[in-house]
């Protein structure tokens, strides 16, 4: 682990699909996590997820091997009451549409929560919950419908966890923008509060934020202007983030945590050593040098060529075994030769 982490004082990990997979870990992700408070640097842990509290996700966080205090978690719940708090009077009725976390932080901030629209809710919150149904969301939609603020503490459409991948909280918001033809007020990334709240606690000035989704955890860095780590250990794979759009971009790259034991200049997007990327009539075409080294820097190398003057999708071309092994390797599936 390298002490300075090449110049970077603080990380702040996204939890689901960086850490966690559910109840589960990622490889290593304890451990890791545990070097680099050892190498004296700060750690934060930021999540979209709004269904535990920061004593609960702490709790849970320190069983599993990774000494936790509530402070050193953000969460996007807090962030949707905060905002809440400034736009609404004290006592004021809120339709809360979550779990059990969601409704303490509401209280927590001096707002009244309810559970249904004849209650007179003023603001509807939206976050994660594995029991919202059909009877949350229709008292959700009368609410909006008849003009309640509407936030959302996050538009995650998936959760990574060990069963794979399972319906976010962005699937009900989803559910309530078709019904009512109302957008949300979102709360948390990319929305930057999370990341400052996350710096100030960390006392950060160049923070590292590591996370698996290019839509929340890397776009939330860009909004901010901060460097970024991309894990493909929850959401993102290899062609989504060749394809990714200038907003979602990560600087670094990594298979999981665990690439934090090495150089961060090892892990940026660039052209890397064993590697050469051709841009020929809208085709990346792959050529292994020498002996080709990591897979990850074939996509490292792609990324760099492509994103110079392109987005979007783009075919992918295996000019060598050596390649086309890599490719698969990093989840390309069926990577054309390219014709003669």
């Amino acid at each position: 682990m390298s002490g300075s982490l090449d110049g970077y004082d603080a990380v702040l990990l996204d939890l689901d699909g960086t850490v966690l997979r559910g109840s589960e870990t990622v490889p290593e992700a304890p451990d890791v996590v545990n070097e680099l408070r050892q190498a004296g640097c700060a750690v934060q842990f930021i999540t979209n997820n709004a269904s535990r509290t920061p004593d609960e996700i702490a709790d849970h966080l320190t069983a599993l091997g990774v000494a936790t205090a509530a402070a050193q978690v953000v969460t996007s719940a807090q962030a949707a009451v905060a905002l809440l708090a400034t736009r609404l009077p004290a006592d004021a009725a809120v339709l809360v549409v979550g779990a059990d976390a969601l409704v303490a932080e509401v209280r927590s901030v001096g707002l009244r929560p309810v559970t249904a629209a004849s209650e007179d809710p003023v603001a509807v919150v939206q976050g994660h919950s594995p029991e919202t149904g059909w009877a949350q969301l229709a008292q959700a939609c009368l609410a909006i419908r008849d003009g309640a603020m509407w936030v959302a503490c996050n538009v995650d459409r998936t959760l990574p966890t060990e069963r794979g991948l399972l319906p976010g909280n962005g699937a009900m918001v989803a559910a309530l923008q078709v019904a009512t033809d109302r957008e949300p007020i979102v709360a948390g990334k990319p929305e930057r509060a999370l990341l400052d709240t996350a710096m100030e606690r960390a006392g950060a000035q160049r923070p590292l934020v590591v996370g698996d989704r290019l839509d929340t955890d890397i776009a939330g860095a860009r909004a901010a202007e901060l460097d970024s780590l991309l894990v493909l250990s929850g959401v993102a794979d290899a062609a989504a983030l060749l394809a990714a759009p200038p907003e979602h971009r990560p600087s670094h790259l990594g298979a999981d945590l665990r690439v934090l034991r090495e150089s961060l200049d090892r892990a940026r997007i660039q052209a890397r050593p064993g590697w050469r990327v051709d841009v020929a009539e809208g085709s990346l075409l792959v050529h292994s040098e020498g002996t080709a080294g990591d897979p990850l820097d074939a996509v490292r190398t792609l990324c760099a060529a492509w994103w110079v003057e392109h987005s979007g999708q783009v075919q992918v071309c295996a000019c060598d075994a050596a390649a086309a092994a890599a490719l698969d390797r990093v989840g390309f599936g069926e990577v054309r030769r390219p014709t003669r």
